[in-house]
């Protein structure tokens, strides 16, 4: 693949609007070609995103995360439920045409999670990609990704946990023992780790961001120019955080 310039998005906001912003992009450049993009944010506050297919009161302790103004967002991709730490987790998404990725479904899977194998060994780590979508540092994830596709176009946005307070997921997540057994765990610690509790000290937000920009120039040889969100893309996310915002959409299962 010769080097190409994709567009790099780094922000940060609700979850209403983080939400809207990927499914913005992503109608904006299925209408016509744009250049590819590669978005690093934060959810701010700490919220859960669920899969389109998920049932709520399945999925999430609810009262909790009710009581504790944690706010829950239905994505568009499918998926499992996630908590997004402020304080602890980074989210990409990538934009891009399908050919400049992969048509498989798995295999498109395994090249966009590269740029993460690569910025954890730019931070001194080891990562495996887990097919269908996960990404394990000595056998624990650290990274889970979703996807959808839209015509030519596909958007997959996943996380990156280096500091994300574990307590809190085991307090908002209900996760099945059988799912959990399916890994040899017993307890959601057994399962899901941190950048910083596997390298055994602090990283660092923009450590972080700079390490994500040089794996994903890596994986996919193109250089990343940085820009922000467009007026026409900024239109369409002002109707959509009005979906992301409603009940009926949240919590429609």
């Amino acid at each position: 693949m010769s080097l190409e310039n994709w567009r790099l998005i780094l922000n940060e906001g609700t979850a209403e609007y983080n939400m809207a912003v990927d499914e913005a992009i992503l109608s904006l450049n299925n209408l016509r070609p744009r250049a590819n993009a590669l978005r690093l944010y934060v959810f701010k506050p700490s919220a859960i995103t669920i899969g389109y297919f998920q049932k709520v009161y399945e999925t999430v302790n609810v009262e909790y995360a009710v009581s504790n103004n944690i706010p829950i967002v239905r994505r568009i991709t499918g998926g499992g439920a996630v908590y997004h730490d402020e304080n602890g987790e980074i989210t990409y998404s990538v934009v891009a045409n399908v050919s400049d990725v992969d048509f498989d479904v798995q295999e498109s899977y395994r090249k966009i999670c590269n740029g993460i194998l690569y910025a954890l060994n730019f931070l001194g780590l080891d990562g495996r990609f887990e097919p269908v979508n996960d990404v394990t540092i000595n056998g624990k994830k650290v990274s889970g990704s979703a996807q959808i596709r839209k015509g030519n176009v596909l958007l997959q946005h996943g996380t990156l946990m280096y500091d994300t307070d574990i307590s809190k997921i085991e307090k908002l997540l209900l996760v099945p023992k059988d799912k959990l057994a399916a890994h040899s765990a017993k307890t959601i610690y057994d399962r899901v780790t941190t950048l910083s509790r596997e390298k055994g000290s602090k990283i660092s937000k923009q450590e972080v961001i700079n390490a994500l920009i040089k794996g994903f120039e890596k994986a996919f040889n193109v250089k990343l120019y940085e820009d922000t969100i467009n007026d026409e893309e900024w239109n369409l996310v002002k109707e959509l955080v009005k979906k992301y915002g409603q009940r009926n959409w949240n919590f429609r299962w």
